[in-house]
């Protein structure tokens, strides 16, 4: 759902801003198996949850397909566009927050189900978890993450035509900053750690048992 909304969020800001590209191809939808990407969303998925014994996975959705010269204002509408899935995720944050503590209210008029709601308002958490790390995460500018088109348009044209070049290896360099430089990498996500705690503090007096966070 989250990274659905993610993509989602740009496919609707780009035909906002004049780029009719991803309604054409039919990925202006919530529908999950329209944004499913095979390598992406299956096997990149599988193969590091396996080859790491279940200790690192790393995926995502098939990306929205984006025509920039589509846009009335090529600079606004790129910076736009790119920002909206992040905004999308922090926008579902406050939803899960309700969720969270509606659960919670539930469980405590119907005592008997608090098993299966305790499920369910974990799954919730998690949520919470998840949006505030596709947001932050999206934001670190190595290309092709949402970052990387943001702060292209604010770097000299020369310097600004070699970073963009870093895209055409995309996923590799990605995978490489992850893996060589994980310290640094956690470093970056630290401010997804303190938005997950300041939601999960707000609603911790209806979480029905000890939260993950």
């Amino acid at each position: 759902m989250s990274v659905v909304a993610h993509e989602y969020a740009h496919g609707l800001a780009a035909l906002n801003q004049g780029d009719p590209t991803a309604a054409e191809n039919g990925r202006l939808t919530l529908n999950p198996i329209k944004h499913i990407d095979p390598w992406m969303s299956i096997l990149l998925p599988a193969m590091l949850w396996f080859g790491s014994g279940g200790r690192f996975v790393f995926g995502g959705a098939k990306p929205v397909p984006v025509n920039p010269a589509n846009f009335r204002n090529y600079r606004r509408g790129d910076i736009i566009v790119s920002i909206a899935g992040v905004v999308a995720n922090l926008m579902l944050i406050p939803v899960f927050m309700v969720l969270v503590a509606g659960v919670g209210i539930l469980a405590n008029a119907l005592p008997t189900l608090e098993g299966m709601l305790a499920t369910v308002q974990r799954m919730f958490l998690y949520g919470i978890w998840l949006n505030a790390l596709l947001a932050v995460f999206n934001l670190i500018p190595i290309p092709p993450l949402d970052g990387s088109h943001i702060l292209k348009h604010f770097l000299p044209e020369p310097l600004a035509r070699k970073y963009r070049e870093i895209a055409r290896y995309g996923i590799i360099v990605l995978l490489a900053f992850l893996f060589l430089f994980r310290d640094a990498f956690f470093i970056l996500l630290s401010p997804a750690v303190m938005i997950t705690q300041l939601a999960v503090d707000i609603v911790r007096s209806f979480v029905i048992i000890s939260a993950p966070f």
